[in-house]
């Protein structure tokens, strides 16, 4: 069970780039999954989330209107769009999987990072 990210980069402000979390020996589309980027000395955030029934999906206010993220089922991949991207975005990004159980959280499993980094 595991994910492996990659996608991420050196991209000049207002630039773009696409993130993709691979997963392998479990169903993505059966759980919630996740991007949380960790800037320099600060926590792992929590930026954007796409939900197992439906694939509805939710945003900070931080990347709302940048940032889109997406699965395909069928390559069994989470991706994270992201767009006008801005210094302040520079993190390491993790992407997460987890269930949510009835009474909270019972597993979760996170990928190992993909280094994002905006500037000119």
């Amino acid at each position: 069970v595991q994910l492996v990210e990659s996608g991420g980069g050196l991209v000049q402000p207002g630039g773009s780039l696409r993130l993709s979390c691979a997963a392998s020996g479990f169903t993505a589309s059966n759980y919630v999954m996740s991007w949380h980027p960790q800037a320099p000395g600060k926590e792992r955030e929590l930026v954007a989330t796409i939900f197992s029934a439906g694939g509805s999906t939710r945003y900070e206010d931080s990347v709302k209107g940048r940032f889109s993220i997406s699965r395909d089922n069928a390559k069994n991949t989470m991706y994270l769009e992201m767009n006008s991207l801005k210094p302040e975005d520079t993190a390491v990004y993790y992407c997460k999987a987890e269930d949510p159980g009835v009474y909270g959280p019972t597993w979760h499993v996170w990928g190992q990072g993909t280094q994002v980094t905006v500037s000119s």
